[in-house]
C-alpha cells in the first residue's frame, strides 16, 4: 500500500480523517507508523498529499490530512478485454490500473465461459476492491470505469465504434501478420480475447468496426501477462 486511499465518509472534521480495518492495520503493521509520522494520502477521485499521524490505538489510527497535489494522468487507452477467468479477472484488473488506464470494458466472446458472468468477481462492489488495490500500489487517486458486455456482436457493431472513434483501434490476434506498434502518442482502443483468442467471425466483426490485428509474436502468453505488456508497449505516455 504504497497510498492511504481515502474516502468521505473518513473524515471526522475538517481535514481530520480516522482509520480503521484493512487500512489501520496496514499502517500500523507494514507501515509501523507512530504517532508523528507522515503518510502519502489521498481522496478518492481528487487530490493527493499527506497524512500526519496523530492518534493511534488498538482500534483505529488519526491523521491530519493535506491534499495539495494533482493525482497522475491516466493513460489516453481504453482496454476491451473478452472476460477471462475469474481469478485472472482480479489480477488484470488490479495490473492495469497500476499502469493508469481509465475506462474497461469486459466483453463476451465464444471461447468465454458462460459460468464467468455469474461469478461474484463481477459485483461492482468486488470490482471496486480490485480497482483500490491497483489505486493503492500505483499512487492514483481517479478510480478507473468498468462496463460489463455479456452481448459480443450488438457491443462490437453498435457501441465500439463509437468508443473507438478518434483513436487507434487495435485488436490483439495471434494470427496476424502485423507486429503490435511501439510508443504510440495518440489515443488508442486495445480489444484483448480470451484464451485462445478470438474465433475468426469475431475478428471480422471487429475488423468491420475498424479495428486492425496485431501481434506481440510467436510465442502465446496468458492474458494476465499479454494485457500488460501490449498496454506498456503500445503506449509511450505510462506516467
Amino acid at each position: 500500500m504504497n497510498l492511504i486511499l481515502l474516502f468521505k465518509n473518513d473524515f471526522i472534521g475538517s481535514g481530520k480523517v480516522r482509520l480503521k480495518g484493512r487500512r489501520f492495520n496496514h499502517i500500523k503493521k507494514v507501515h509501523r507508523a507512530c504517532e508523528g509520522d507522515i503518510l502519502s494520502v489521498g481522496l478518492v477521485n481528487q487530490r493527493m498529499g499527506t497524512g500526519l499521524v496523530t492518534k493511534i490505538t488498538s482500534q483505529f489510527v488519526e491523521m491530519e490530512v493535506f491534499l495539495d497535489t494533482p493525482p497522475p494522468v491516466g493513460l489516453p487507452l481504453v482496454l476491451v478485454l473478452a472476460l477471462p477467468r475469474p481469478k485472472m479477472v482480479r489480477r488484470i484488473i488490479q495490473a492495469v490500473t497500476c499502469l493508469g488506464v481509465k475506462k474497461i470494458y469486459l466483453v463476451n466472446a465464444w471461447r468465454v465461459e458462460k459460468s464467468f458472468w455469474s461469478s461474484p468477481v463481477l459485483i461492482r462492489e468486488n470490482l471496486e476492491k480490485e480497482l483500490i488495490l491497483g489505486l493503492e500500489q500505483a499512487k492514483d487517486t481517479i478510480l478507473p470505469e468498468i462496463f460489463l458486455k455479456p452481448l459480443f456482436k450488438p457491443f462490437v457493431v453498435e457501441e465500439l465504434p463509437v468508443i473507438a472513434e478518434n483513436t487507434l483501434a487495435l485488436a490483439a490476434h495471434p494470427k496476424s501478420c502485423l507486429s503490435c506498434p511501439n510508443n504510440i502518442n495518440t489515443p488508442v482502443t486495445l480489444a484483448v480475447g480470451p484464451e485462445g483468442g478470438f474465433i475468426d467471425i469475431e475478428i471480422k466483426t471487429l475488423n468491420q468496426a475498424g479495428f486492425k490485428t496485431v501481434t506481440l509474436g510467436k510465442r502465446i502468453l496468458r492474458t494476465e501477462t499479454a494485457v500488460p505488456v501490449l498496454i506498456s508497449r503500445i503506449t509511450s505516455l505510462i506516467q
